[in-house]
């Protein structure tokens, strides 16, 4: 079991190194046409594909994002450094969130920093969120070690012929309900800022009326 343990660790740590995040550094300083930002795109994130056929990113993507209002216009059609850093937040959030969702968490940011010539840019929050990737990789390998073991040791009772793949099964029921979890976590804390943003929208609202019967008076 102890050499299973480190031999899955050690196949999770090739893949986590082989999944590593876009460095800004790595992004052109120059505008890109669509085609230039999905072949970008589609050669930085191919080590995150499941199947050779999956697609990263389309124009039709892109062309929806910026339709729903996750990703500011292009300039005379191109996208800059920014918009490719926000463009990378919304692939990593589109898997579990909702495009309600990601908008009320992308929205505040691109609002304040997108374009921002003074003070900090998207850039800047980037570089911040996955600076802790490092260290947050090997909490996540010290879990998955724990969870594997554990998932190692249940079905002692059934025929030694299933317990294989009932390992496999209990280790997928124990990281889906982790998944379950952290998103129902996520969906709660986005829908705490959504009610925020409704408590400020009708206070302004209330103020304004004030004002408005103010004058009249």
């Amino acid at each position: 079991m102890e050499n299973d343990i480190k031999e899955f660790l050690s196949n999770l740590l090739k893949q986590l190194k082989s999944i590593d995040y876009i460095k800004p550094e790595d992004i052109p300083n120059i505008d890109l046409y669509m085609d230039q930002v999905t072949t970008f795109m589609d050669e930085q994130l191919a080590a995150s594909k499941r199947y050779d056929s999956d697609k990263i990113l389309t124009k039709t993507m892109i062309n929806n994002y910026a339709k729903n209002n996750l990703l500011p216009s292009p300039e005379k059609k191109k996208y800059s450094k920014e918009h490719v850093l926000t463009l990378l937040f919304i692939y990593y959030f589109k898997n579990i969130l909702s495009i309600n969702d990601i908008r009320s968490i992308l929205n505040p940011l691109t609002d304040k920093y997108f374009g921002n010539d003074e003070g900090f840019t998207m850039q800047d929050v980037y570089n911040e969120v996955f600076g802790l990737e490092s260290e947050e990789s090997q909490k996540l390998l010290k879990d998955l070690g724990k969870k594997y073991k554990i998932a190692g040791e249940t079905f002692s009772d059934f025929p030694e012929d299933d317990q294989k793949f009932l390992h496999t099964f209990s280790f997928i029921c124990m990281l889906s309900y982790d998944v379950y979890i952290k998103k129902m976590i996520i969906e709660r804390m986005i829908d705490q800022l959504n009610s925020g943003d409704s408590d400020s929208s009708e206070k302004h609202g209330s103020d304004d009326k004030k004002d408005k019967e103010s004058k009249k008076k």
